[in-house]
């Protein structure tokens, strides 16, 4: 048990001074009241310069949402965040910084807290991570489409090297008839790689009635000891959305799982709906959280960065559009697909723009 008497207030300023995270409090008219060391080594400015100054005279320039904090600030104990906020210091210095508020309040008073943290060396590490990311995905997409070209297109040379000398009406044809079908294949694969080009049929259905399906279709292909559970919401109404497509997104996932599963396991559908749902550079708002998971290996870490890009797959034989297609149909929805995955557990979680 902490006992309370050990902190005393010089030794929780102490914790305060000695944090890495920058922090400001700010009366209700964005003075600064307080910072600590990290505040002042951030900002340039010694504790005598900061005190007692509008934050806005604490940059040169800064795009932080003053207007939307003060809105949050109405509500005690609501955080509001800003993941990149560009900044230019007094002394010129250019800076990306990730800030949350609070409001908090002490002997009647109302202040805002104000944490900040610079986040360039994170950004770039991630734009770097991403590039390598992007340049393997290319390189596989690339490796895939050469694979898959090349046989109908050998088919394509051999076929028309025969015409060349064939004599025979019918072995004439037989060789046309093989370029076209190769030149088919290559038309499909091309249709593919560009994903589907038919708008989403819309209308308002229940979603578990389009799960079901799934069900019965996952059972007929489940020749392991593979457990389906299903764990819906009963309260969730119909959605507006086009229930094959959802469908075969969902299909889609099962059947990865079911793949995956190879010594049996368990495979969950879940149906909840997500209040106050988060997307970067969206508004909160509710959406129809639909979960897949299952307890298999889990995803090769190799591959989770790239998972959605077109020709990523481990599976022998697999073409690796499966979830970029599935992406492509949940995006017609305005909605997207997460995944997350570690050994022992993978979960999808598809969000879908949900509406009264």
């Amino acid at each position: 048990m902490i006992n309370k008497t050990h902190f005393s207030p010089e030794l929780l300023n102490i914790i305060w001074q000695n944090q890495t995270t920058a922090l400001m409090l700010l009366d209700e008219s964005f003075q600064l009241i307080y910072a600590n060391t990290s505040a002042s080594e951030l900002l340039g400015l010694g504790e005598k310069r900061l005190l007692g100054q509008a934050f806005d005279d604490l940059f040169n320039y800064h795009s932080i949402d003053l207007k939307r904090i003060a809105q949050y600030s109405l509500v005690d104990g609501v955080d509001c965040h800003q993941h990149r906020a560009d900044v230019v210091f007094i002394d010129s210095r250019h800076a990306k910084l990730a800030v949350s508020t609070r409001r908090i309040k002490h002997n009647n008073t109302y202040y805002i807290l104000f944490e900040c943290r610079q986040t360039d060396d994170e950004i770039k590490h991630d734009q770097v991570s991403n590039q390598m990311h992007q340049y393997q995905a290319a390189r596989n997409l690339i490796r895939g489409l050469a694979h898959e070209i090349k046989n109908p297109l050998g088919g394509i040379r051999g076929a028309a090297q025969l015409l060349q000398y064939e004599g025979d009406q019918q072995e004439r044809d037989q060789c046309a008839e093989l370029i076209i079908e190769q030149a088919d294949r290559l038309r499909e694969l091309v249709d593919r790689l560009l994903g589907p080009n038919q708008l989403p049929q819309k209308s308002y259905g229940n979603i578990h009635q389009t799960l079901e399906s799934v069900v019965k279709l996952s059972t007929l292909d489940n020749n392991r000891d593979i457990r389906l559970i299903k764990d819906y919401d009963p309260s969730i109404p119909d959605v507006y959305i086009d229930q094959s497509k959802v469908q075969q997104v969902v299909l889609n996932i099962v059947r990865n799982a079911q793949q995956a599963l190879v010594d049996g396991g368990e495979i969950k559908i879940k149906t909840r709906i997500n209040y106050q749902h988060r997307r970067p550079g969206k508004a909160p708002k509710k959406a129809l959280l639909i979960q897949v998971m299952d307890n298999g290996p889990g995803i090769d870490a190799n591959l989770r960065d790239t998972l959605f890009y077109p020709m990523t797959t481990n599976k022998e034989g697999g073409s690796g559009l499966g979830l970029s297609i599935a992406q492509t149909l949940i995006d017609q929805h305005d909605g997207y697909i997460e995944c997350d995955s570690w050994p022992g557990h993978t979960e999808f979680n598809i969000y879908l723009p949900f509406t009264d």
